[in-house]
């Protein structure tokens, strides 16, 4: 089977798998041994940050290290770093130079604003000192081409595609979590390039999935399903987070595998979604988000997906994971828990479905708290 590219903004074509550096800068060998795996897997697209500790520097030493020995991936590398918004225009100037520093290069083929999760960030990129910057880089010949990561609402990131500014996006797309695809297909219909942000640790921990959730997708495993399922609606390229040379295993299967899916993916995908709502009976929540907006600002739909995933597929460590993250990641992740729910009732003849929500979100509270987990990145 031929190797397949995709188109990526504007930018050179990438493979359908990024390696994401986040997970390998412990050291230089293992950075190394990572991306001359990443390289044999057929996959030309690394992706970094300034804030992924010593990724960059780690990714140039390895790059030049590669290459002198012959090892890069036909046309080269494409490498996407990343700068956070709200930097004033000569401190950015100074992070982009220190990008291009540490990486050992002239040029960065994909630049990132990083966390585009606020108003006021696509603002700043797009009239505030973000656009001096983005200009002052395209001028000097820095970058190939601009794009935006973001956690923000579903109207933030729909503004930020059809603002013209960027030629891709980084978005949060999963099987288990379908809410931003249409976004992604509106991204891909406009041309730009879409990047699947985490489908396999924020996608529910596939890496080590429930054994409910493998029982669910057998014969396949869940992470290979949530894979495909991305990979056939068109979305560009997914992100691997690797550790070691043995994450790369479902990557080298799948690495041309861009297909639509057989009927027995859907089969397996149609009896996941429908033993979940067994599971869960009539508490199940649609996610239709007509509860909102909640005057405590409880992001209910949100919480009542971590408990379908919890008690339909018994997600459990994902699940209070993402739960007790609540509060406590600034603009990246929600800001309110179930605790807040005031029993106001004012959600209660909004749920086309006749759910008990401040039941529901009580119970979702005792079920998910727990201490905190550390973010490895953040």
């Amino acid at each position: 089977m031929a190797l397949k590219r995709n188109q990526f903004g504007t930018g050179p074509n990438v493979s359908l798998f990024t390696l994401g550096t986040m997970r390998s800068n412990e050291s230089l060998e293992q950075m190394y041994s990572v991306v001359k795996e990443a390289c044999l897997t057929g996959i030309n697209h690394l992706e970094t940050a300034p804030a992924y500790g010593t990724s960059e520097s780690l990714l140039g030493t390895t790059i030049k290290k590669l290459n002198s020995e012959g090892c890069r991936p036909e046309g080269g590398w494409v490498i996407t770093s990343k700068i956070l918004p709200g930097t004033g225009i000569n401190e950015g100037k100074d992070q982009l130079q220190g990008i291009l520093s540490r990486l050992g290069i002239s040029k960065i083929h994909n630049l990132a604003i990083h966390g585009i999760n606020l108003p006021e960030h696509l603002e700043w990129a797009l009239k505030g000192d973000g656009d001096k910057l983005i200009k002052w880089a395209t001028q000097k010949r820095l970058i190939g081409q601009i794009g935006f990561s973001s956690h923000g609402t579903f109207a933030l990131i729909k503004k930020a595609i059809e603002s013209r500014r960027f030629q891709f996006c980084s978005l949060h797309l999963h099987l288990l979590d379908q809410e931003r695809l249409p976004l992604a297909k509106m991204a891909l219909e406009r041309k730009l390039g879409v990047m699947a942000i985490s489908p396999a640790d924020k996608g529910g921990h596939l890496h080590t999935p429930s054994k409910t959730l493998i029982s669910d997708c057998y014969p396949i495993s869940p992470l290979e399903l949530a894979y495909r399922f991305l990979l056939s609606q068109g979305i560009s390229t997914l992100t691997l987070g690797a550790s070691k040379i043995t994450d790369f295993q479902i990557a080298k299967k799948l690495i041309s595998s861009n297909s639509p899916l057989s009927k027995s993916e859907q089969d397996i995908i149609g009896k996941l979604t429908q033993n979940s709502k067994e599971r869960l009976g009539k508490t199940f929540c649609g996610q239709c988000r007509d509860c909102l907006p909640c005057p405590n600002e409880i992001p209910i739909p949100e919480i009542l997906r971590l408990r379908n995933l919890c008690i339909g597929m018994d997600l459990n460590s994902f699940t209070k994971e993402r739960y007790n993250l609540i509060g406590r990641a600034g603009h990246w992740w929600e800001k309110n828990n179930a605790t807040a729910c005031q029993n106001c009732g004012e959600c209660l003849p909004k749920c086309p479905n006749n759910l008990n929500i401040p039941d529901l979100l009580k119970d979702t509270h005792r079920k998910l708290v727990d201490s905190p987990k550390k973010r490895l990145w953040g």
